[in-house]
């Protein structure tokens, strides 16, 4: 069966203009693959916490040593690893804060980036383990000029940090959507952006 995993960031529960877009992607995907199934995380909803210092003890522990602790600490990272290797395609909306990623996705990644489940090392370098192809990821902005060869790209570190940590760990097709001018734009001008934006994540779905 194929499998979408998507991934809510924006700690606007209500009102996301990035997961509005992804709305429109994941509908597409839905008619372009019907019985799939769609995993939906929404991980601004505080329910992925930070590593500890137990969590990364079990990241690195070899499997006969893994006491009781060390496997409670690991077992949401054993379960959203699951569901990324367990996916055909990603769909991660995701709002740029302080020039950024939330918070709250970066606590995804650092659960779901582990050795030996979504990448590998040894004497020729790294390699990534991940099955899924393709990921899509939606960004939104809350003023312009964030894209390449644009007055602020400079300030842009999401995608850049996005694109090569998904490459590293295996994705081969990464695609980006971008919706600007969520806080700046006049009323009339952003719906036009937004259903641009829309169009567009049909057409990548």
């Amino acid at each position: 069966m194929t499998q979408l995993l998507r991934i809510n960031s924006s700690s606007r529960l209500e009102g996301s203009h990035s997961a509005a877009v992804a709305d429109a992607c994941e509908a597409e995907f839905r008619q372009k693959h019907p019985g799939c199934r769609v995993i939906t995380r929404n991980v601004a909803d505080g329910s992925i916490p930070l590593i500890a210092q137990k969590t990364i003890e079990g990241f690195y522990a070899p499997q006969d040593a893994l006491t009781d602790d060390l496997k409670a600490a690991t077992v949401l990272s054993d379960e959203l690893i699951a569901e990324i290797q367990g996916s055909d395609m990603l769909l991660l909306a995701v709002p740029i804060y302080n020039f950024s990623i939330p918070a709250a996705l970066k606590a995804w990644i650092d659960q779901i980036s582990r050795i030996g489940h979504t990448f590998s090392m040894d004497e020729t370098g790294f390699k990534g383990l991940v099955k899924a192809r393709r990921a899509v990821i939606v960004c939104a902005y809350g003023a312009e000029g964030y894209l390449q060869e644009e007055p602020f790209a400079a300030a842009n570190f999401l995608e850049p940090y996005l694109k090569f940590l998904f490459g590293f760990l295996g994705i081969e097709k990464i695609e980006f959507v971008h919706v600007q001018g969520t806080a700046t734009a006049a009323p009339q001008a952003f719906t036009g952006k937004l259903e641009e934006a829309r169009s567009e994540a049909r057409r990548v779905a």
